[in-house]
């Protein structure tokens, strides 16, 4: 199975610390959490893994074997895809045009010696991204990006950065400002990926979209991993506590009118 591993990533920006000596791992047809409070540096971390913002110190590996990340170039060659928040569509250009942008398919012109747009097989090729994450909102690929719903946008965002057949995909608050039934085709986007054997990484602050979807959960706190928890086993206060930095309550903090302790 296929593990990509970041160890002691650290990044600083003059006097602050917004990484310090950070590990973090996520496994294939897994999905890993990564939530904190603003400031605790997940979106650093996620901006040295995608080659945005290289960490100061740090080691990567896939699969067993270091690799090097300084350029988004770098982590496209070794299958890491991110989604940000802003998602970086093209409002005036169709779902088909956007999915390719920077990287269409071209086919030989007239003569064979002219290279023009190959549309048809773009189009196929969008059509079963779009059918293999179970996207059935679209009334065509053809529309422009500009006039879709905030769920059907992201799922263009996500299909897009399938195009190069990543290993790791990062999606930054796929579900900010998304309504109920958006937020939940989102969430079913997230489930496909992890079905079709895709790492995945999500950060979020809404810790019931969380649950929904992540196997594991890393809490980042002060630029420090926190805390780790299975999703599974773990009630969503101890998350709470973790990313507040709380500590649980003693049991025997309340004393009784004869001086003794009683139990909360």
């Amino acid at each position: 199975m296929e593990r990509f591993v970041a160890k002691g990533v650290s990044k600083s920006f003059g006097a602050v610390e917004a990484l310090v000596d950070v590990d973090f791992e996520v496994d294939a047809g897994e999905v890993v959490a990564l939530v904190g409070d603003n400031g605790a540096g997940k979106s650093t971390l996620i901006k040295a893994i995608s080659g945005v913002q290289p960490g100061d110190a740090g080691e990567y590996w896939f699969e067993g074997e270091q690799v090097e990340i300084h350029t988004p170039l770098d982590a496209y060659r070794l299958g890491i895809a991110t989604v940000y928040q802003d998602l970086a569509l093209c409002d005036n250009l169709d779902v088909v045009a956007n999915l390719y942008l920077g990287s269409e398919l071209r086919a030989s012109g007239i003569g064979g010696t002219l290279r023009v747009l190959d549309e048809i097989a773009m189009e196929q090729h969008t059509l079963e991204l779009l059918g293999a994450l179970s996207v059935t909102t679209l009334s065509s690929v053809r529309t422009e990006v500009g006039s879709l719903s905030g769920g059907q946008r992201q799922a263009v965002a996500i299909a897009r950065s399938l195009i190069g057949e990543p290993r790791l995909v990062i999606l930054d608050e796929p579900t900010a400002a998304l309504g109920i039934s958006q937020t939940a085709q989102v969430l079913a986007l997230i489930e496909r990926l992890r079905e079709q054997g895709l790492a995945v990484v999500v950060i979020s602050h809404n810790l019931a979209n969380v649950f929904h979807v992540a196997d594991r959960i890393v809490v980042l706190r002060l630029g420090r991993r926190a805390a780790t928890f299975d999703r599974r086993t773990t009630p969503q206060d101890d998350v709470v506590a973790a990313i507040t930095g709380a500590s649980m309550p003693r049991p025997e903090l309340l004393l009784g009118p004869d001086g003794t302790a009683v139990s909360l």
